[in-house]
């Protein structure tokens, strides 16, 4: 099984993190190291805790032990102004996007640029607009509102949010899910180049393997709430490990048993036109 790599330059570091929701153990002691300025990519099955994890590490949700440290610093206690402060230095991608839907396109992606940066608006705005065009979007779409778009687009706007401050670390939550290959490979550009050009730490939740190769020099994989593999992208597709290799060439054979309940069953033949 492959190893955290802990070393004085990770920028981000857990060890032993563990959460429950009742009987639920969701995270079961995760150890885990994020190079400065690399690029992890986080995979596994649905259910095995990989969001959470991000949500742990940002302080949304509070983990029941373990430490997680930023830079060295330890955040499971921070609070008050500098919860806020340490709040400035990331930056999300959630999963459905997660727009405000009473403000338009442009004023979202602005958001933190506003609030919490407090820039002038105008200034904002433009920056925004051009995160747009970066996207794959026209400027006119920052007039619109969120009801207005298409799934795809709500999640371009949501990248194109996640990048907008520039942030020192960037968590991408599946940043290609519901989009088209080409569009897909425009948005791992815009990954890779925040990480290359900017220095910018990022961690990406992602199913897709194509993207996970293109966008991270390294990757690991949770499964039952524990990270069981981390190595090289180089490394997925040799990697030593039985449920790694299920997981990348998509084996229905292997050490991961995937619970089906009778519901599943059920909208299956309904979608089969069964009875």
């Amino acid at each position: 099984m492959g190893q955290s790599n802990g070393s004085a330059d990770s920028k981000i570091r857990l060890r032993g993190v563990t959460k429950s929701f009742g009987d639920n153990h969701a995270l079961r002691g995760v150890d885990l190291d994020v190079a400065d300025g690399g690029s992890l990519v986080l995979f596994g099955t649905s259910g095995s805790g990989k969001t959470l994890l991000l949500k742990c590490i940002l302080g949304i949700v509070h983990p029941d032990s373990g430490t997680i440290e930023v830079d060295g610093q330890d955040t499971v206690k921070l609070a008050g102004r500098a919860r806020t402060a340490f709040m400035d230095r990331f930056s999300m991608l959630f999963q459905q996007g997660g727009l405000f839907d009473s403000l338009p396109i442009w004023e979202n992606i602005a958001f933190k640029l506003i609030n919490y940066r407090h820039m002038d608006r105008g200034e904002a705005r433009e920056i925004a607009l051009e995160k747009l065009t970066a996207v794959g979007l026209g400027r006119e779409v920052g007039e619109l509102y969120p009801a207005e778009l298409s799934g795809g687009m709500q999640k371009r706007v949501g990248i194109a949010r996640a990048i907008a401050s520039e942030p020192e670390i960037v968590f991408l939550d599946e940043p290609t899910a519901g989009l088209d290959p080409i569009m897909s490979n425009r948005i791992n550009d815009l990954i890779l180049d925040l990480v290359q050009s900017a220095g910018t730490t990022a961690i990406s939740i992602t199913s897709d393997m194509n993207s996970a190769r293109r966008i991270a020099d390294r990757a690991a994989m949770i499964h039952e709430g524990r990270i069981i593999w981390t190595g090289g992208t180089t490394e997925l597709d040799d990697s030593g490990n039985e449920a790694v290799h299920q997981f990348v060439h998509k084996l229905a054979k292997g050490p991961i048993r995937m619970r089906v309940h009778a519901r599943d069953i059920a909208g299956a033949k309904l979608d089969a036109g069964g009875p």
